[in-house]
């Protein structure tokens, strides 16, 4: 079966497939996440093969019944998104973050669009923390495990910027005495809901509160991407 259309998509994951074709991971607005091969594009006679990168934006055609495809057209849709150094691992980051939560075959076009606009916020050098963070809180709500920021979840009483809280996963903050180490304050709640500028003590606890939550939808394989922060 012939897909005749033009779909925008991103390269989430590239890899080599035979002595000439590349397996690669899309992520599409219409289609969602799937996989397809580029036959012979690692040919001299081809010149597709430095297109198939991650971060840049896309149009592609595909063909096939199964759940792996053959891609039969494609050309850049915009210059590529040009991460560097940090951003770079960012962008790494969010490629895999998205190929491990995200089901294949399951489209969100919402989701997409913020990832492209995430790339972008992160190309022009914006706080990088609070681009993961949004992206982070953006992909889990679009899964259907959308984060309770801006209200208790034994009481329904609004989140006070001033108190602290500790996060049930399942549930969301649960007030509590006294600060702790993990413990986060209701103000960097508020500024995860709202999208307001993380401060250093707000970026290290919603730093901690994602991690924790993601470990939970993840589970106990490591994030790889993680690591190449640890590295610089």
């Amino acid at each position: 079966m012939i897909n005749s259309s033009l779909h925008s998509a991103f390269i989430l994951h590239r890899r080599p497939y035979s002595n000439t074709s590349l397996l690669l991971e899309c992520f599409t607005a219409s289609c969602g996440r799937f996989p397809v091969i580029a036959k012979g594009v690692k040919s001299k006679r081809s010149g597709t093969s430095g297109l198939l990168q991650p971060f840049s934006p896309l149009l592609i055609g595909w063909r096939g019944k199964g759940e792996v495809k053959t891609l039969t057209v494609c050309e850049a849709s915009a210059p590529a998104i040009v991460l560097n150094k940090k951003s770079l691992f960012c962008g790494f980051y969010i490629n895999e973050l998205t190929m491990r939560l995200l089901e294949r075959q399951d489209p969100h076009a919402r989701l997409f669009e913020f990832y492209r606009e995430s790339l972008n916020k992160l190309a022009g050098a914006e706080e990088v923390e609070q681009v993961l963070r949004q992206y982070e809180r953006v992909l889990l709500s679009e899964l259907g495990y959308g984060l309770i920021l801006d209200q208790e979840a034994e009481t329904g009483e609004p989140v006070d910027p001033k108190k602290h809280y500790r996060y049930d996963v399942e549930h969301g903050p649960v007030l509590i005495s006294a600060s702790s180490k993990s413990s986060i304050s209701g103000s960097t709640l508020l500024a995860l809901e709202y999208d307001w500028r993380l401060e250093r003590d707000g970026r290290r606890e919603s730093r901690a509160l994602m991690r924790k939550v993601l470990a939970h939808y993840l589970g106990h394989k490591p994030i790889k991407s993680r690591e190449l922060f640890q590295m610089q």
